[in-house]
């Protein structure tokens, strides 16, 4: 139906339990890989960027899409490093989510990232990321008001703060 830079859309013909078949458009996405970069003080640092489809500044966790044959493991970690200048000798998986499951095939593994060490951001020539760090429980209040909204970011949040009551 559409192919585009970064998204193409399909019609899929589906059969519905009682045997009736229906269209169904999917877009379909590259997965991605994000990380939740937690500094020695045990706060979450966070890039604000601007964010077209919504019209404003959005508070996430770094995170891209995976280029072809890549690992999500790699994935996080090269993104760790080009958008908040990072790398990490503790990267380990802690969640994935499916963003738009009722239309978007995308799935985005998450990982959390400690013991981090300074380097270098790198980012690309579209990015103009600022960097915030907060703490979990002001990261929780932030989800709570509505400050934070983006899925993989409150998916993240939430799945370590589980993790730290454990």
């Amino acid at each position: 139906m559409f192919r585009g830079k970064i998204v193409d859309i399909v019609h899929d013909t589906i059969t519905l339990p009682n045997g009736n078949t229906a269209l169904r458009e999917v877009v379909k996405h590259a997965d991605g890989a994000a990380v939740i970069p937690i500094d020695s003080d045990g706060n979450i640092i966070f890039i604000r960027q601007y964010r077209h489809p919504v019209g404003k500044m959005v508070l996430e966790i770094p995170a891209g899409t995976l280029e072809k044959g890549e690992d999500y493991l790699i994935c996080a970690a090269r993104e760790l490093e080009e958008e908040i200048g990072y790398t990490s000798s503790n990267i380990r998986f802690l969640s994935r989510i499916c963003p738009s499951v009722g239309f978007c095939d995308e799935i985005i593994y998450i990982y959390l990232a400690a013991d981090l060490t300074k380097t270098k951001q790198n980012l690309d020539a579209d990015e103009f990321i600022e960097l915030e760090t907060y703490s979990p429980d002001e990261a929780l209040q932030m989800i709570s008001s509505g400050e934070i909204f983006d899925a993989k970011t409150v998916t993240a949040v939430l799945a370590y703060c589980l993790q730290r009551q454990d």
